[in-house]
């Protein structure tokens, strides 16, 4: 995807000052005017900020529903790609378990997305941030929130058309609404899928961590590119540990190494996140770590599609309780060391801070 006629990537200047209905069976959005999203985040106060990245900030906006707006850092060919890419993509895309667009505005060198805003933040805050300590995601949540973002990610690879893949997934990419159902978001380094093409190579795009060894290396990238980086993301949704930590003397160990040792002597309950106080199914948490390990496989032939991926999860780690172990991935321990991989890597970064504050106490509530 290498071009695009951007629906929002005119000037605006002139607009109403309340926003407009974009009429459309296909895209049914809003163009919203500066003025107004001015108004809803106090002029982009930092007080309103929930979170940044390379490629800009999103605030929080004060509505009647509320909403998030990501605002683009500088105007740049760079920037207004990766702004035309996310509405391009967001207009196509219908699934419960992907962020939807809410509008957008375009003037001037202002590009700003607008969003659901997603009262219990991102899994990333959940997992590092600041409300690790309070613990909200118990073991069936993580089980609900890993069978969300895996549904979003096999609507993108089997069901949109074309298909997507999202080339940035990551806890802090993953965002929780007042049920703690996962929504998938940010969609700047997305890529579509002509029908019949495999992969493409591209410039290497995503964040450290998570990137698929072939992607990173030889910027091949395929939906396995997207299975591996969802591999990673379950892993750290059971662990609780990040995707790379660093050790003393400057070495550096990903989340794959660490729990190799542990598959290989059948030690699975050292994997899981110590805050659940062992409260989890001992089964279930075997068996996730095993997809996850197949999901992490080196080469990309090997491992399952998001379509399997969701099926198993559903009959074996969370909804259904029947067992039906894929026979292969009791196999699946050696591992690739990807802890020197180079690329253009940006992500985002979640504030440590919550907003509003309202929204944190009725978290600590549930």
């Amino acid at each position: 995807m290498e071009h695009f006629c951007c629906f929002g990537c005119v000037s605006e200047r002139d607009q109403e000052p309340h926003a407009e209905t974009r009429h459309s069976r296909d895209y049914p959005w809003q163009i919203y005017s500066l003025k107004e999203l001015l108004h809803a985040t106090n002029n982009f106060h930092n007080d309103n900020k929930i979170g940044e990245g390379g490629f800009g900030s999103v605030y929080w906006g004060r509505t009647s529903k509320g909403i998030a707006v990501k605002r683009l850092k500088t105007m740049s060919a760079k920037a207004e790609m990766e702004f035309a890419v996310e509405v391009e993509i967001l207009g196509r895309v219908r699934h419960n378990n992907l962020l939807g667009l809410r509008g957008f505005y375009a003037g001037g060198d202002e590009r700003l997305i607008v969003y659901d805003y997603m009262p219990n933040h991102s899994l990333i805050t959940h997992l590092h941030g600041q409300l690790a300590a309070d613990c909200l995601l118990d073991w069936p949540r993580r089980m609900s929130v890993a069978i969300g973002s895996a549904e979003g990610l096999a609507y993108l690879h089997h069901e949109a058309n074309p298909h997507i893949i999202h080339r940035d997934i990551k806890a802090s990419n993953v965002l929780l609404d007042t049920e703690f159902e996962a929504k998938v978001a940010d969609f700047g380094f997305a890529k579509l899928i002509p029908d019949g093409v495999t992969h493409l190579t591209t410039r290497v795009k995503g964040t450290l961590g998570y990137l698929a060894p072939e992607y990173a290396m030889w910027g091949k990238v395929s939906e396995s590119c997207d299975v591996y980086s969802f591999g990673i993301l379950l892993l750290e949704i059971i662990s609780g540990k990040k995707p790379i930590e660093k050790l003393p003397g400057g070495v550096k160990r990903d989340i794959v190494q660490w729990i190799t040792p542990y598959v290989q002597k059948g030690a699975f309950n050292n994997i899981a996140d110590p805050r659940l106080k062992g409260k989890f199914d001992r089964e279930q948490l075997r068996l996730t770590v095993m997809l996850a390990m197949k999901c992490t496989d080196s080469s990309p032939e090997n491992r399952p599609s998001m379509l399997e991926v969701v099926d198993w999860l559903k009959n074996n780690g969370g909804v259904g309780k029947r067992k039906k172990e894929v026979t292969d991935m009791e196999d699946m321990v050696e591992v690739e060391d990807k802890t020197d991989t180079r690329g253009d890597y940006e992500g985002f970064a979640v504030v440590e801070k919550c907003a509003p504050r309202t929204t944190r106490a009725r978290s600590q509530r549930r």
